[in-house]
């Protein structure tokens, strides 16, 4: 499949009063068209700044994306857009939808018309066209009495509704790109499933591609293609959902899955707990990122950023245990084989 989407050693940082924050340290990812990419993560690995930094939304200042960036669309380098030229591509080529629809929706306005607003000015439409679109798109998106609804307030739907809501939006203008961040959020569990099913469903209907940003290795299991993981600013294990999951090979990776309930686990069963916490990214180690905090640690990891190890055709992982010369370390029990 064809490249839609080419990321090339984006940095991207936040200047604030104690100093430089290096929020993402030099990734480079691609997207095919129709395929979804899951990144994954813990809280404050640069996820989500990766993710809005691909529609240039991360204030500047105090946040800057270094020159040495290059998000590349369609052949077109995001990074050096003028103002004009983004605001063309935003929610019509590529859309997104926020982690809390609450703060992302405007209260004084209605759904209807939050829908209507890009249908407006990216496909050129009338008022009444606008609308009438935004009741279809709401049906689309599972919403009952989806002309009634169109005339309400983001108050008035419940949570898994607003989140229906912003997929609407998001997808009004059919992009080519539907970046979801953490769209499951503050959702109970069945209402989780049924998001990501509309987005697999939408997304087999409308041919987009999809950034999945997540905490949760659970909820990409089913719907993505391929997963990358993230940890302090970098990616640190790259792969097909296959290879990630029954082939991890990065530590930092075993934890996110051990970290994971399992049916299988007895009621007296303890989970996985990754001990310490996140390097300070305002002085980020010289080595890798990782190290303080990995059971397989070497002096060579204190010291020396890792190698970058390819396993297959779609399977890379940054660690020195995949030097020729670093011991055996197996993969943890728990995990070996399993999906």
């Amino acid at each position: 499949m064809e490249k839609i989407l080419d990321v090339k050693d984006l940095r991207v940082s936040f200047h604030t009063y104690a100093g430089e924050v290096q929020a993402v340290r030099g990734i480079s990812f691609y997207l095919k068209k129709g395929e979804t990419l899951a990144v994954v993560g813990e809280s404050g690995c640069g996820k989500t700044v990766t993710s809005k930094s691909l529609m240039r939304l991360i204030p500047e200042p105090p946040g800057e994306i270094k020159k040495s960036s290059k998000i590349l669309f369609d052949g077109k380098d995001i990074s050096i857009m003028s103002e004009r030229e983004l605001r063309e591509l935003r929610g019509s080529d590529i859309s997104m939808i926020f982690q809390d629809p609450m703060t992302s929706l405007n209260p004084t306005m209605t759904i209807g018309k939050q829908i209507s607003e890009s249908l407006i000015i990216h496909r050129g439409m009338s008022k009444t066209e606008a609308m009438n679109e935004a009741i279809k798109m709401l049906d689309l998106v599972n919403i009952p009495d989806a002309d009634k609804r169109a005339h309400q307030y983001p108050h008035e739907f419940s949570g898994g509704m607003r989140q229906r809501a912003m997929i609407a939006i998001a997808l009004a203008c059919n992009p080519k790109i539907l970046i979801a961040d953490e769209p499951t959020t503050a959702l109970d569990v069945t209402i989780q499933a049924q998001i990501m099913d509309l987005i697999s469903d939408l997304q087999e209907k409308l041919g987009t591609a999809v950034i999945l940003v997540t905490h949760d290795l659970g909820i990409v299991a089913d719907v993505a293609d391929r997963i990358q993981v993230m940890y302090a600013g970098q990616i640190i294990e790259h792969g097909t959902t296959d290879e990630i999951f029954k082939n991890p090979q990065h530590p930092y990776t075993w934890a996110l899955l051990q970290s994971v309930p399992r049916l299988e686990t007895k009621n007296k069963g303890k989970l996985y707990s990754l001990r310490g916490t996140p390097p300070d990214l305002l002085k980020p180690p010289v080595g890798c990122s990782f190290a303080a905090r990995c059971e397989h640690c070497m002096q060579i990891c204190r010291e020396e950023m890792p190698e970058v190890t390819t396993l297959s055709e779609n399977h890379e992982v940054c660690c020195w245990l995949k030097h020729s010369m670093a011991p055996k370390v197996d993969i943890p029990v728990a995990l070996r084989g399993d999906k």
